[in-house]
């Protein structure tokens, strides 16, 4: 596909089809543009953090060790496994210190999906005796709506919470939902898409006054806004590792302290038994790293983040005359701004924009349909709305000089298309 970019100058008088390239002054093609960004190894500007995150210098350094040298299998006993399984241990640590939890209540996984995986269908397992129903909501990850879809087919019985016009999940709906059979309730911390803050801590607190366990993806979460699994008091809670500078392939399970979940993997007993398979000693030396990271920096990080943020916003809203911002005006991630432009497409602002910004986009054209994000549908969005839909997120990495350059382009682009 070649796209039209913010950085091209296009013949206003001209009508255009998105996607195809018109001349203008000082126009310079798609094609010419891609080879220069691939020739000075520069990419676009990157607003899609909750998509992944880069990986942090000192995780790379700290990963390399275990790639060049320290090869040995943790659980072998000679002298070539120690430094592996003290790695994996520290590792354990640093993860546990980022969440307020003991060490021994952290489970290494391949990912936030795996997590999510193991702690519902694990828990669903487990109950079944005492009750087949859980309860989630409408605006969950597929890595917990999919799952829940495959325990449907197996007999068990879900409710899908549905969320007000900010994305929020009202308690009260969930206390009603409850029935005596009720053996999990499943709700995400921050949503990926608009960044709404769920009240875990009363949802959770419900959930143990009437013997339920709770679990939380706290995917987006970590290294954003302050997690602490005391506070939240939750029986389980998913960590990816590559939203929080670490690498993709890694993440973790908080395991409630007296939860003794059936195990993931059989095999050889590792993780205590809990998840078999030679550990991923790279990238879990990286995670732990990422996370004594994130715990340092977390309050100047948050508060930098904000406000690139809102910079990003009030530049936007200043400017377009046609714009929504959604999720929670305050409950909500400080990095991420999810913004509809009213009967706009948003995959033709992404080609507009492509070659100069990665931002993702929350509703995918399909022949003549345009499907809109099961989060923003659950919101009651208007589709007028809807469809024209972006997520930007920022990062740790983002510059002021970034986010001025993209509110230039992302202005032009839209007023271009409006027009």
């Amino acid at each position: 596909m070649i796209y039209n970019s913010g950085f091209s100058d296009y013949n206003q008088n001209k009508k255009t089809t998105p996607g195809h390239f018109i001349p203008g002054k000082n126009a310079i093609h798609p094609t010419t543009r891609i080879k220069q960004l691939m020739e000075s190894n520069v990419g676009p500007i990157y607003l899609d953090y909750n998509g992944t995150t880069p990986h942090d210098p000192e995780v790379v350094e700290t990963m390399r060790t275990f790639l060049e040298t320290q090869f040995g299998n943790p659980s072998s006993s000679h002298w070539y496994g120690i430094a592996p399984r003290r790695a994996v241990e520290t590792a354990r640590g640093q993860v546990a210190d980022l969440i307020g939890c003991r060490p021994e209540e952290i489970l290494f996984t391949s990912g936030g999906t795996e997590s999510n995986n193991h702690a519902i269908k694990s828990a669903a397992r487990m109950l079944e005796h005492k009750g087949r129903h859980i309860i989630t909501s409408q605006v969950e990850h597929p890595a917990v709506t999919e799952v829940c879809r495959f325990l449907e087919k197996n007999d068990f019985s879900v409710d899908y919470m549905p969320v007000d016009e900010t994305g929020m999940v009202d308690p009260a709906d969930i206390k009603a939902a409850a029935r005596t059979d009720t053996i999990l309730i499943s709700i995400m911390h921050a949503n990926n898409e608009v960044g709404t803050i769920q009240p875990i801590e009363e949802i959770a607190a419900f959930a143990k006054e009437n013997g339920i366990l709770m679990h939380t993806d706290a995917a987006q979460s970590p290294g954003k806004i302050p997690v602490n699994t005391g506070d939240l008091d939750v029986s389980f809670l998913s960590i990816a590792g590559h939203k929080l500078y670490a690498p993709k392939g890694v993440g973790a399970l908080y395991i409630c302290d007296g939860i003794a979940l059936e195990p993931f993997c059989h095999g050889a007993g590792q993780e205590s038994g809990r998840r078999a398979g030679t550990e991923n000693v790279l990238e879990i030396a990286g995670l732990g790293k990422a996370c004594e990271i994130a715990g340092k920096q977390l309050q100047r990080a948050s508060a930098a983040m904000t406000n690139l943020r809102d910079r990003l916003q009030a530049g936007l809203v200043s400017s377009v005359k046609k714009i929504k911002i959604n999720g929670h005006p305050t409950k909500r991630l400080p990095n991420t701004l999810s913004v509809s432009f009213y009967g706009i497409e948003a995959n033709q602002i992404l080609e507009e924009i492509g070659l100069e910004i990665a931002a993702s986009a929350g509703a995918a054209c399909h022949s003549d349909t345009i499907e809109i994000s099961h989060v923003l549908a659950a919101m009651g969005l208007d589709q007028n709305w809807a469809k024209g839909t972006l997520r930007f997120s920022v990062g740790r990495m983002t510059t002021q000089e970034e986010i001025d350059r993209s509110l230039e382009i992302i202005v032009a682009a839209v007023k271009r298309l409006e027009s």
